[in-house]
């Protein structure tokens, strides 16, 4: 044994060649500051070996190293930026020592190389991958960058284009395109990594690979001369900016990071990553999200807790109600391994059910994502029946037919009569009641509400509804379902809309009524996606939705909550849905819709739709982009505190995780109450207050009030 510690072990492999191996005590290896600690004093011991003629580094895990402990970095963001520009110094020594190493080294990389796991690796000379291995650099993620060499040494390796597609992408890079642009040498069966290994290793010992020149490229300045690398920048940086539309510092400083060291040796340019990494560390963005990968840990972990105590083996799932939402429903059961019954009463709806499903695993095959015989197999474990017999061997149903109420008791009573004993009946309504639906069945402890958002196979949350008689056996089954099919399950309890739908209809309200004053629909669409940062404004919202499902639901939370949600005498959503302009759907709403070429639907302005509202709206009138944010938001963040006062939901994080998943709030904004607590929850009183004379959506409850006195924050800040 040549160097032990907690985290790795050093010892001879072969002859001269010594291996690094990772073998942290958890289940995965990361780079924590003790490991980091370590092994500056094991390389400094190791270089000074004369014994040593090559290295190489491995991992005793499913992956090589999935980067570094965020849990355990993050309270160092707080320190003030020169703190933490030495920090970060003392940290890229570490890098620059493995590099510096007077022998070749090789990483030898199985399943994951993920951030600082990818910038180890980035520090060797060579790096040989298992067929099943995965690279990249997702910091931006977090609203940071790589701080451990990868701004310096990827673009050196790779190509300074190729490098910033991966740093200002966060992607995972498969195995055989990172050996397409050269961030792998070689790629090899998981069986021959270690063999494959020692045998390029052994090669440059001889000298029959240039290890040196090899390594003399990531010391030296970009291979671009001028005129190259003023496109090859100037073209990332509009990229970029066109992407984030200016709300993600952490992309666009990577690309300046690179630009700055072009022409730098290593040492130079790390010290420029280093300068901007520990500036962006402090940014509102950064906290926001880190903010958010911290609250997904934490509703992913509260999630396997629940399915940890369920009891219900999930062997054979079913659907009832095809199309389009049963349909990709039924592909993410069959696609995350557990088969399903897809049942509807018309062979058509069954047809379009398939049709889905076939049409979103051909799209991976056409990709390369996966091979025609894994489609087939996949496909074959969705059944299409008009049979309702075929459901008895189900372990758990999911009803999706229409959002009637009437319609779902009558199915899920005729359902619960011919199940088999212990099924898990779940409804997947966005908006009624599961209280409302359960009153029609014998066991209700049996049933629970199962949200899932369209589409299925892109949107990660589902919201699992607990009713008032609802098991915890039943949550417990649903939540593990959820999770067998690749979700972010988060529990809730029941009321008209659930979570998000009853914090999303204010938010509609707040606009309808901008609009009903005289604002420009498009103007607001605009503002409240290039300023605030929503990925669509509230009118295209609403045509993506659809104009009729948002006058539906529209009614059940009026119904529901008729001091502050009763539908208003002028309403655009009401004028469309009676002209039947049902937005996407038939490509007429607040927008017209034309197909491109790639097949998506592109909007358009429609003069149609400015004709129809006019009986209903005032005349034309400019707002101010703060008061268009305040009279949106302060309705929907009004409702997000009560749910949180209610008992809707547990937690600023579920509650946050909930509206970033389910519909898009901006995650540099780091979701409602990371917004609050950087905005200050008495600024956001007193912007209510302002509006309060518009109605009850802007009057803000006295629990928020006393908060907001008291100087209530919903995240700790960790000094």
């Amino acid at each position: 044994m040549l160097y032990k510690s907690d985290s790795f072990e050093v010892s001879f492999l072969k002859e001269n060649i010594a291996e690094f191996k990772f073998c942290a005590t958890g289940s995965v290896n990361t780079l924590s500051q003790k490991t980091l600690s370590d092994c500056a004093a094991a390389l400094k011991e190791l270089a000074a070996n004369s014994d040593i003629k090559g290295m190489i580094f491995t991992s005793d895990k499913e992956h090589f190293i999935i980067g570094a402990d965020i849990f355990e970095f993050l309270p160092t963001f707080t320190r003030p930026e020169e703190e933490l520009v030495v920090w970060i110094k003392n940290a890229t020594d570490i890098f620059d020592a493995i590099e510096d190493l007077p022998f070749p080294t090789l990483s030898a990389i199985n399943g994951l190389a993920l951030g600082g796991g990818c910038e180890w690796a980035l520090a060797t000379d060579y790096r040989v991958a298992s067929e099943t291995a995965k690279m990249g650099l997702p910091e931006v993620k977090l609203g940071i960058m790589p701080g451990f060499g990868g701004t310096v040494r990827l673009p050196r390796i790779i190509g300074a284009d190729n490098a910033m597609m991966w740093i200002t992408s966060g992607a995972e890079n498969r195995a055989a395109d990172a050996l397409k642009v050269g961030a792998f040498d070689a790629v090899v069966s998981t069986d021959k990594l270690l063999e494959s290994s020692v045998s390029t290793l052994e090669l440059a010992i001889a000298g029959k690979l240039d290890w040196q020149s090899k390594r003399n490229v990531k010391l030296q300045p970009l291979k671009l001369n001028r005129v190259e690398q003023g496109m090859s920048f100037a073209m990332a940086e509009g990229m970029v900016m066109g992407k984030t539309k200016g709300h993600y510092p952490a992309p666009v400083m990577a690309v300046r990071t690179i630009k700055a060291a072009a022409n730098c040796t290593r040492d130079e340019a790390m010290a420029i990553e280093n300068a901007n990494f520990a500036k962006l560390a402090r940014t509102p963005e950064a906290a926001a999200q880190t903010g958010i990968f911290l609250a997904d840990q934490y509703i992913k972990g509260k999630a396997r807790k629940f399915a940890k105590h369920s009891d219900v083996e999930i062997k054979q799932a079913a659907v009832l109600g095809a199309g389009i939402m049963g349909g990709g429903i039924a592909y993410q059961s069959a696609y995350k391994g557990t088969p399903i019954i897809m049942k509807d009463i018309q062979q058509d709806a069954l047809d379009l059910g398939m049709g889905e499903a076939s049409k979103l695993l051909g799209a991976k095959v056409k990709r390369g994502h996966m091979p025609m015989e894994k489609m087939l197999a996949t496909l074959s474990k969705i059944k299409p029946t008009l049979n309702d017999s075929d459901l008895q061997s189900a372990n758990i149903i999911v009803e999706a037919v229409v959002e009637n109420p009437k319609v779902k008791q009558a199915v899920l009573a005729d359902l619960e009569k011919n199940m088999p004993e212990g099924t898990v009946l779940t409804s997947n309504t966005s908006t009624i009641c599961i209280d409302l639906l359960a009153q029609a069945l014998d066991k209700p402890e049996n049933f629970c509400g199962m949200h899932f958002f369209n589409p299925v196979p892109k949107m990660p949350l589902v919201e699992i509804i607990r009713g008032a008689k609802t098991s915890d056996k039943t949550i417990n089954a649903v939540v593990d379902y959820a999770l067998k099919l690749g979700k972010s399950p988060i529990v809730v309890n029941d009321c008209p809309g659930f979570f998000v739908n009853r914090v999303l209809f204010p938010y509609f309200a707040g606009f309808s009524k901008l609009v009903v004053e005289g604002a420009n629909f498009a103007k607001v669409d605009k503002v409240m996606e290039n300023v605030f940062g929503w990925p669509m404004g509230p009118a295209y919202l609403l045509d993506v939705v659809g104009i009729d499902t948002a006058f539906h639901c529209t009614g059940v939370m009026a119904d529901g909550f008729p001091e502050r949600m009763a539908r208003a005498d002028k309403d655009p959503v009401t004028i469309f849905a009676n002209e039947k302009r049902f937005g996407q759907k038939n490509k007429a709403g607040f927008y017209k819709y034309e197909t491109d070429r790639r097949g998506r639907l592109k909007k358009s302005h429609d003069e149609t739709a400015i004709e129809l509202l006019s009986p209903i709206t005032d005349a034309p009138k400019e707002f101010d982009k703060q008061e268009i944010i305040d009279r949106c938001m302060i309705p929907m963040i009004n409702e997000v505190l009560l749910c949180l006062q209610e008992g809707i939901v547990a937690s600023p994080q579920e509650a946050d995780m909930a509206l970033v998943y389910g519909v898009g709030f901006p995650p540099f904004r780091g979701g409602a109450f990371r917004y609050l607590d950087q905005t200050g929850l008495a600024n956001f009183v007193a912007a209510a207050d302002k509006y309060a004379h518009l109605g009850a959506i802007y009057q803000v409850s006295e629990q928020t009030r006393k908060w907001a006195e008291e100087g209530r924050v919903f995240y700790k800040v960790e000094g």
